[in-house]
């Protein structure tokens, strides 16, 4: 008999909520076979069973939070007694990181979804990673009839979308709304928002400095996203500085060539913030490319975790829903974020007189233990000069 306890997921975090159990009491499963979904802090990831056997006793069920190191399951491989003290005895896994349980030779596929909620249900007959059955919860598409594309016979995200454009469209599920002073614990990426804030507060010395970049002289149809990314690129390669790590801890920096940035991204489960890699490589219509799959991935809860982790650089682009100016707040170990705000029509003096010009405002908040009033000033000002372009 094995006890299989909650394995460190890799986000530092003490705790992650079941979602789904793919099996129950009873079931026979085998080493590799997809065992539950659990949400930590940033992502639904598939935990494969580390044995073959049958599954003997669940610990805890769907919705349950439970601690890192703390039993999951019991598998019976018929080598021995269950140990249920609180030493770790021989033979009982004491959680380890997903990807470095005992496998098989056969294929494993795993990924992930930022925020989401699924009721319990049988999902072992149909092949499908967590984010694709969310997705198909929320098409209302029976994956028991999908023809699968994917790899070893899965079915694929763009299985699901083809599906249902051929389908009338229906209506969405009402979200569950608590009464108004009923206490709420925040889960999922909310969660997630409330330690990376936390952290910041406790470890950024954050200075703000605020500016506007005239976008007067531009061409016909740019795109602005695409735009405040290949500035954030000029204005890397201007002042190096801002780019990269700081470790208060040992109070050393990391500086990095690469630029990938993270792009914060409101969604109604809270925060979610992407990356898009080698920015520095790319034309503009490859990061548009990039920004649409990123805006695909976020609307459908497809987002995997490794999608969301190593950036060099973060964008806020709150201008798109409201707001001039704000003091974007730096996540450790990042060194710094740029704020854009809405484009506005403001009254410019020119040689003779006035003009009316867009400008986009612009929010750079850094870590002043790192990077001093100087290179950030030389970061914005370069920043500045790129969206001033006309193309």
């Amino acid at each position: 008999m094995k006890t299989f306890k909650l394995p460190d997921l890799g986000e530092g975090l003490q705790e992650a909520e079941i979602v789904e159990w793919h099996v129950s009491e009873g079931d026979e499963i085998k080493t590799d076979e997809p065992m539950l979904s659990v949400e930590t802090a940033k992502a639904v990831v598939e935990v494969p069973s580390p044995y073959t056997g049958r599954v003997a006793r669940l610990y805890a069920g769907a919705g349950d939070l439970v601690e890192v190191g703390k039993p999951l399951i019991d598998i019976d491989t018929g080598e021995g007694v269950v140990h249920s003290d609180k030493e770790t005895p021989e033979g009982e896994d004491t959680g380890t990181v997903v990807g470095s349980v005992p496998t098989s030779d056969e294929e494993l596929v795993e990924t992930a979804i930022a925020g989401s909620r699924r009721s319990r249900q049988s999902s072992t007959k149909v092949k499908a990673a967590p984010a694709v059955r969310a997705l198909a919860k929320k098409l209302g598409i029976d994956l028991a009839g999908i023809s699968p594309s994917g790899k070893g016979g899965r079915v694929t995200a763009d299985d699901l979308r083809n599906v249902a454009a051929a389908k009338p469209a229906r209506p969405a599920t009402p979200k569950v709304v608590l009464p108004p002073g009923t206490p709420e614990r925040l889960r999922g990426p909310r969660r997630a928002m409330a330690q990376s804030m936390s952290l910041s507060r406790n470890e950024v010395c954050p200075c703000t400095i605020f500016d506007d970049a005239d976008i007067h002289y531009w061409s016909h149809g740019q795109d602005i996203t695409a735009r405040l990314l290949r500035a954030i690129v000029a204005g890397c390669r201007a002042e190096p500085a801002l780019n990269g790590f700081f470790n208060g801890e040992e109070t050393s920096r990391q500086l990095e060539s690469r630029v990938d940035i993270a792009i914060a991204v409101d969604t109604p489960d809270g925060l979610i913030v992407p990356v898009i890699r080698g920015v520095e490589q790319k034309t503009a219509d490859e990061l548009r490319d990039d920004l649409n799959d990123l805006k695909l991935k976020t609307r459908d809860r497809t987002v995997a975790p490794e999608d969301m982790k190593d950036f060099t650089f973060t964008l806020s682009n709150f201008g798109m829903m409201a707001g001039r100016y704000a003091t974007p707040v730096v996540v450790p170990p990042t060194i710094a974020i740029l704020g854009s705000g809405g484009i506005r029509h403001d009254v410019v003096p020119v040689l003779g007189g006035v003009e009316t010009h867009r400008r986009i405002p612009l929010s750079l908040t850094f870590d002043h233990r790192c990077a001093t009033g100087g290179e950030a000033c030389r970061f914005l000002a370069a920043v500045i000069e790129d969206l001033g372009r006309p193309d």
